[in-house]
């Protein structure tokens, strides 16, 4: 078993090589990459920062002379990451270890997230306390804070990167006893407020042989059902909830970038797709909404969550979004619409009850979809049994016809 060590060696030597003798100690076998680019490193190592550079088409010469520090950074995280996904291909991977303050944080975190989930990826950083997910982002990367700066080794730096690299050594000598079917697997999206839909199809789709795996809606859920979508974990879609177009619109805190809904539409993955909570954008507490939208309507979720109503200029610009994503599709593809309600709170006599938002989104829709997109509109709200069970038997349908199903 290999561990990959990736840190900045002309700053964090004697860290970096203390965890890896800690490793060695355990009977695993380690490669350093040095990611420092301003001084010379304080260990050898078994990949030179020149090396790193280069494998990110530049050098580590023109890095020193003329790059920014931001600039060499993103360089060098380009580059650890090229070379991890090399040394994964090639079998010579098997779990990633970093350490650093933000500069290296983001150069190995940026060689973690390029792997896939499963691999086994660790990152103690001095920036684990606070907002890490530009350092996670839709990937398994676990986080562990330092405590103390990570310069030089005292009592707790010793105990915080032995224990990091001791769970390390757990992860890649030990073979989870997780069974693991062969099954056709089905991609779910959900929010609070379109459970019970999802919870609906999910039953009948595991009665029909299927394996699901549900996508909580929050910008990084998205992100992640996109990436596996592009590696071929799952084989169709049961998109629920694009919600989080209402976000990267109207400028919430959990949207998902403006790729979402492209995995499925360009890999020609079937899919079944509803506008589940499109009537509201999200935000933190109360208090840090922008002072923007002060007269605008909302819904207290929880104390740490607000919703906001979208309007109906808001909704056919995202009508008219959904219908271009879907209309691209090079496989399978049905848009569900539910004309009482897309979502609990948008049903008759809930706070985001509001006619006329939910039509400007259907006839935007309506107007924009290709003849290509199966176009289904069902008197009935998001989380109406009929309305789920009618989305499910529609992808298990494209599945068979595409020989996808279950046994074949």
């Amino acid at each position: 078993m290999t561990v990959v060590i990736v840190g900045t060696l002309d700053t964090k030597g004697e860290e970096i090589g203390f965890a890896r003798d800690v490793l060695r100690s355990q009977g695993v076998d380690v490669h350093v990459i040095d990611t420092g680019v301003m001084g010379d490193p304080e260990i050898d190592p078994d990949t030179t920062a020149s090396e790193v550079a280069e494998a990110a088409d530049t050098t580590l010469e023109r890095l020193r002379e003329d790059a920014e520090r931001g600039e060499a950074m993103e360089a060098m995280g380009e580059g650890a990451a090229a070379i991890a996904r090399q040394m994964h291909d090639d079998g010579e991977l098997d779990g990633v270890l970093g350490l650093g303050g933000s500069g290296n944080t983001s150069i190995a975190t940026t060689a973690m997230r390029a792997l896939p989930v499963g691999v086994p990826k660790v990152m103690v950083s001095t920036m684990a306390s606070g907002d890490t997910e530009p350092y996670v982002g839709a990937k398994d990367v676990m986080m562990l804070y330092s405590v103390a700066d990570i310069e030089g080794l005292n009592q707790l730096s010793r105990k915080v990167i032995a224990n990091a690299a001791l769970a390390m050594v757990g992860m890649v000598t030990n073979e989870p006893d997780v069974a693991v079917e062969d099954r056709p697997t089905i991609g779910i999206t959900m929010f609070g407020v379109t459970t019970p839909c999802v919870q609906t199809a999910r039953e009948y789709l595991e009665e029909r042989g299927y394996e699901t795996i549900v996508f909580h809606a929050t910008g990084t859920g998205g992100r992640a059902m996109e990436d596996l979508i592009r590696q071929g974990v799952i084989d169709g879609v049961l998109d629920v909830t694009t919600t989080e177009w209402a976000d990267e619109l109207v400028g919430g805190v959990l949207n998902a970038g403006p790729d979402r809904l492209d995995a499925a539409a360009e890999t020609g993955t079937p899919q079944v797709v509803s506008t589940g909570a499109l009537d509201m954008v999200n935000f933190g507490p109360r208090d840090s909404v922008p002072e923007k939208f002060e007269d605008r309507q909302f819904h207290i979720h929880n104390p740490q969550v607000t919703l906001m109503r979208t309007t109906p200029e808001e909704n056919a610009e995202l009508g008219e979004i959904i219908a271009e994503k879907l209309s691209a599709a090079t496989g399978p593809t049905a848009l569900y619409l539910p004309l009482s309600g897309v979502s609990m709170i948008d049903i008759e006599g809930e706070d985001f009850h509001d006619p006329e938002a939910d039509a400007a989104l259907f006839d935007a829709i309506r107007d924009r979809l290709a003849d290509a997109v199966e176009l289904v509109e069902m008197e009935t709200d998001v989380n109406d049994e009929a309305f789920a069970r009618a989305m499910a038997e529609k992808l298990d349908e494209y599945m068979q016809e595409a020989g996808l199903g279950p046994g074949e």
